[in-house]
């Protein structure tokens, strides 16, 4: 018999007795350092803090980096044979299984995710890594016939070191989505989670030590983008820094890497993803469920939030009516209930982000269709979803990520229009086109300047994660290969041998 599901009486009894490390994971051990100032994190559901965090900086960066390359250069993970290495980020997997409740709770006081869903992050993180464990030894490398008295071998090795900035938004999810590609080639990794949500990342090299993951292959550290980011992104011994959050920081990185050695960069920035809406479509109901879906999973704080609604004119007074009632009847709750949905913003920093767009957007003369201003926020951090109508392509509210449920509407007559409103922003991460019309989809689909594009003709197959596969972002919303075959790639490099007779 299974255990029962706990309640939200068992999951804050839980979060009571919660004694998370903060301390930095380097070389195979937690490592006591001065904290500094330190910073906080908190509970954006309460306003509590959770937990105090040393602000690393640059040398416990150089630390924990000296530590990787010297567990790469030493061969103990980086010469073991790729089906070896996939046993053990197979049974990183099982690790994260089996911590599953411990690593989603974490989540959830420190960035609100409702609990339910960080639950779920966690079991299908677990598939993803399983499905890395089997690809480790795919990547198979090339014979040239060059010329009868010689062979050419193109192979593929491993970097070495690794840098991986993570975002606040899916924690330990884009965390372990980070590392265990770069671990399977046979590279050494130094992470540094976001200091609004670091302590599900921090739990992670424990887990990887479990799983018989060398020391110093996998190295933590917790600490403000300022500081310790920026010491990652400049060190000169990091040959790759991967990295998810905003274009800005994007740019930033950038610099960095051309100040520093040139290190590789691979960069999933910001979004501003298109849903576009053709009057074929069957069912408006089930339209209208999937975008509101779409604008308020994980409180609209997800880079390929569908967070433009692009409509035919001839169904936009329809659709939207839907659209308005269902995003209505969604209400924020307390994220240790099981039920709970919809949850509070990440943090203060977020809340007032929000609330300056919603603002920008109303003085620019958008329509406010639903106002999701609370009443009182206290020390909470909660916004409930916000629709706009009359928006033009130029206004802010249109062009900015703004990282919360807010929804600007537009409109459309012909399919060209409809492509140049879709690719009217900086940036080009996904996109979802709503059509019967096969050929209009495809076209669509070649036209969208976007990483992935998701042809949603059939509302009732539910909500696909276009991210699965490899994907390559446009624009300023990043560049360099995730996912899949490829984004294990993205961490291998070519090398050239030539044998001659």
């Amino acid at each position: 018999m299974s255990d029962p599901e706990p309640t939200a009486t068992d999951w804050s009894a839980a979060a009571a007795a919660l004694r998370p490390d903060p301390r930095p994971w380097i070389d195979g051990r937690r490592v006591d350092v001065d904290p500094g100032d330190g910073f906080r994190s908190e509970n954006p559901a309460t306003g509590t803090t959770v937990a105090e965090l040393p602000s690393c900086g640059a040398a416990e960066i150089d630390t924990a980096v000296r530590s990787a390359r010297t567990a790469f250069e030493g061969g103990a993970w980086s010469q073991l044979s790729p089906r070896e290495r996939g046993r053990k980020v197979r049974a990183f997997a099982e690790q994260v299984r089996s911590h599953a409740r411990e690593l989603a709770l974490l989540d959830t006081l420190e960035m609100g995710m409702p609990i339910a869903n960080a639950l779920g992050d966690m079991q299908e993180i677990g598939g993803h890594v399983e499905a890395t464990a089997e690809m480790a030894d795919k990547l198979l490398d090339e014979v040239i016939p060059n010329d009868p008295s010689a062979w050419v071998l193109n192979i593929r090795e491993p970097h070495g070191v690794v840098g991986a900035i993570t975002p606040w938004n899916f924690p330990a999810y884009i965390g372990i989505s980070k590392v265990m590609p770069a671990l399977a080639v046979g590279n050494s990794v130094v992470l540094k989670p976001s200091e609004i949500a670091s302590l599900s990342c921090l739990r992670l090299g424990e887990l990887a030590a479990a799983a018989g993951i060398p020391d110093g292959v996998l190295n933590i550290v917790p600490g403000l983008g300022g500081d310790a980011g920026a010491a990652l992104a400049r060190h000169m011994d990091v040959d790759v820094l991967t990295f998810t959050g905003s274009t800005a920081t994007g740019r930033r990185l950038l610099e960095y890497s051309g100040q520093s050695n040139m290190k590789r960069l691979i960069l999933e920035c910001g979004g501003k993803s298109p849903q576009i809406v053709f009057p074929d479509v069957a069912d408006l109901d089930r339209v209208a469920e999937a975008i509101v879906g779409g604008i308020t999973f994980n409180t609209g704080q997800v880079c390929v939030a569908g967070s433009r609604l692009l409509v035919h004119r001839s169904i936009a007074d329809a659709l939207v009516s839907r659209v308005v009632a269902k995003a209505r009847a969604v209400e924020p709750g307390d994220p240790l209930q099981e039920s709970t949905a919809f949850g509070p913003l990440a943090s203060r920093g977020q809340f007032e982000r929000v609330r300056s767009h919603v603002a920008a957007a109303t003085e620019q003369g958008a329509a406010m269709l639903l106002d999701g201003t609370p009443a009182s926020a206290g020390g909470a951090c909660f916004w409930s979803p916000t629709v706009f109508a009359d928006v033009t392509p130029g206004m802010r509210v249109a062009q900015e990520e703004i990282f919360g449920p807010v929804l600007s509407v537009m409109t459309f007559d012909s399919e060209d229009e409809a492509v140049s409103i879709a690719n009217g922003t900086i940036y080009g991460l996904t996109a979802t086109v709503w059509t019967a019309d096969l050929g209009r989809a495809l076209r669509l689909a070649r036209r969208i300047s976007a990483g992935a594009v998701t042809i949603g003709a059939d509302p009732a197959r539910g909500r696909v994660d276009a991210t699965t596969g490899a994907f390559e972002p446009h624009r300023q919303s990043g560049l360099g290969v995730e996912g899949g075959l490829g984004g294990l790639r993205s961490f291998t490099r070519l090398k050239s041998v030539t044998f001659k007779s």
